[in-house]
C-alpha cells in the first residue's frame, strides 16, 4: 500500500497534470496558501455547527457529534480553491454514498462546493454518517458522524478506521450536484452563502465538476 510519503509525493503531480490548479494539502497538514477559514460560529441551542476541512486539513471539525432529534446540524465551507462534500454514507461502505435500493431512498449530499453552508436536521437518534467525496479524501479519513455509539463495534473511530483502510482504492464517485432528503436527517435545501460567520463573500459551487480518478494502485 501507498506509505503517506509517496502519496504525497506524487498527488502534486497527479494533481496539477489533469486538473491544473493546486495540489491538495496532506491529511494533519496546512496548506502552503493561506486557508480562508469557515469561521463557524459558536453553537446555540438546537444548533450545531461544524467546520469542512478545517485550518486547511482534510477533516470535520468536529468530526463526531451527538445531537438530539429536531437539532439542526450546518456544515461551513471554506474557500480554499479545493472543493468538499458533506455525503451521507453507511457504516459498511463509508466512502460510498448512501443509496437504499430495496426502497428507493436516498442519502443526503452537499454536492463539491466551497464557500457555502449546508444544514441538516436531524429526524433519528441512529447514527449518521458522512463523508468527503473529492478524490481520496474519505480513504484520507475526511469522515464523520452524527450519534454514533460511544463503545462497541460501530463507533467513530472504527468508522474512520474502515475509511483509512480503503486509503488509495477508493473508488472516485460521481458528483451530480446537491441531494436533499436523506436517512437519519434531512436536507431540505441546497448549499447556500447564507451564514455570515462564513469567510469570503463569493459563493463557488463545485456541484458539476467531476473528478477524475487519479489512479493509484494498493501494492
Amino acid at each position: 500500500m501507498f506509505t503517506a510519503a509517496l502519496l504525497a509525493f506524487l498527488l502534486p503531480s497527479f494533481a496539477l497534470a489533469q486538473y491544473g490548479g493546486p495540489p491538495a494539502p496532506q491529511p494533519g497538514t496546512t496548506s502552503s496558501a493561506p486557508a480562508s477559514a469557515p469561521s463557524a460560529p459558536a453553537n446555540t441551542p438546537g444548533n450545531i455547527n461544524i467546520d469542512v476541512a478545517f485550518n486547511g486539513n482534510f477533516v470535520f471539525n468536529p468530526a463526531n457529534i451527538s445531537a438530539p432529534i429536531g437539532t439542526l446540524v450546518t456544515f461551513w465551507f471554506p474557500n480554499t480553491g479545493i472543493p468538499h462534500s458533506v455525503t451521507q454514507s453507511s457504516f459498511a461502505n463509508p466512502c460510498t454514498f448512501l443509496n437504499i435500493t430495496s426502497n428507493n431512498t436516498f442519502g443526503f449530499d452537499s454536492g463539491l462546493t466551497q464557500d457555502v453552508q449546508f444544514t441538516i436536521n436531524v429526524t433519528s437518534t441512529d447514527p449518521i454518517w458522512f463523508h468527503c467525496k473529492q478524490v481520496l479524501h474519505c480513504g484520507m479519513g475526511m469522515v464523520g458522524s452524527i450519534n454514533a455509539p460511544s463503545s462497541g463495534n460501530n463507533t467513530f473511530d472504527a468508522f474512520m478506521q474502515a475509511a483509512m483502510a480503503i486509503g488509495s482504492n477508493e473508488q472516485t464517485e460521481q458528483d451530480n450536484g446537491p441531494v436533499t432528503g436523506g436517512v437519519g436527517a434531512i436536507a431540505t435545501a441546497t448549499p447556500a452563502a447564507t451564514g455570515t460567520g462564513a469567510a469570503g463573500s463569493t459563493s463557488n459551487s463545485g456541484a458539476n465538476q467531476v473528478r477524475a480518478s487519479i489512479g493509484l494502485m494498493a501494492q
